[in-house]
């Protein structure tokens, strides 16, 4: 890799993690287009250094957020009655059992241009179900972040096994999960930036420890590059699409995923 596909894909890291898009499919593309291959070990690594930098952003813009949850007694609420490390444990749980059971099936099956395709279709549609299932009358009971329950928490983390597919989208897999629980857009999102963060840490953790023995010293300024672009993007994608989704629907994502699959099915096809 050289410095300006470190900052090309440290941008387009930092825009879609967080957006209903797919980072992981938007970075599989890229990478296919910037000529970069997907067996090389180097750009494996280093599209996991530069999810960290996204995550890091996550942990900036709601650090208050972070500390809240492990201040157990105080505050306006009940520990038990906010946003708290239970919502986060039951939100986590069902990717996590999923992803460590069949991590080397989907590792092997799905990471590709062409699975891609097909996801990016796919959770488009789900976008657009769960937005017109979310407009009926009292589908949508809950507009705070504090206030989703264990069982809204669980339910975004069923949807979340969907974001095991390249291509689906954490964010817009786990929020069509929270419209479909009666959570609201905006408070579904918040939701789901602070549940990637343990899971995003652990993932690319460990994969990151699975690829040191091909990090070299040479390495460590193409992958600053990427992980400074990455971060200060992601900071900048995470305040506009909360702005967004308090005016507009997942449909017009959806409607974007759709065109984006069109195009790179003409590209790569």
């Amino acid at each position: 890799m050289d410095i300006i596909s470190s900052i090309i894909m440290g941008i387009i890291e930092g825009l879609t993690e967080f957006l209903p898009v797919s980072s992981t499919g938007h970075m599989i593309l890229t990478a296919h287009l910037l000529g970069l291959s997907e067996d090389n070990e180097s750009v494996k690594t280093f599209e996991v250094v530069v999810q960290l930098g996204a995550v890091l952003a996550v942990v900036v813009l709601y650090w208050n957020k972070f500390i809240d949850m492990f201040r157990f007694t105080g505050g306006s609420r009940p520990y038990s009655r906010r946003l708290n490390l239970g919502h986060i444990f039951l939100a986590m749980v069902p990717a996590v059992v999923i992803g460590l059971v069949f991590r080397d099936w989907i590792k092997a099956h799905l990471f590709g241009p062409e699975t891609v395709l097909y996801s990016l279709v796919i959770g488009g549609i789900l976008m657009i179900v769960a937005e017109r299932w979310s407009r009926k009358s009292g589908r949508i009971t809950t507009h705070d972040v504090d206030d989703i329950s264990y069982k809204q928490a669980f339910a975004v983390g069923i949807f979340q096994i969907l974001a095991l597919w390249p291509g689906f989208s954490r964010s817009g897999s786990t929020i069509s999960g929270g419209l479909f629980a009666g959570v609201s857009r905006v408070a579904a999102a918040e939701f789901t930036f602070l549940v990637s963060v343990p899971i995003m840490i652990g993932a690319t953790g460990y994969d990151l420890y699975k690829s040191i023995d091909h990090l070299n010293g040479s390495d460590f300024p193409i992958f600053a590059i990427g992980f400074i672009a990455a971060f200060i993007v992601a900071m900048l994608a995470i305040k506009t699409f909360l702005s967004i989704l308090k005016k507009l629907s997942l449909t017009v994502f959806a409607v974007y995923r759709f065109v984006l699959a069109a195009v790179f099915f003409i590209i790569l096809m």
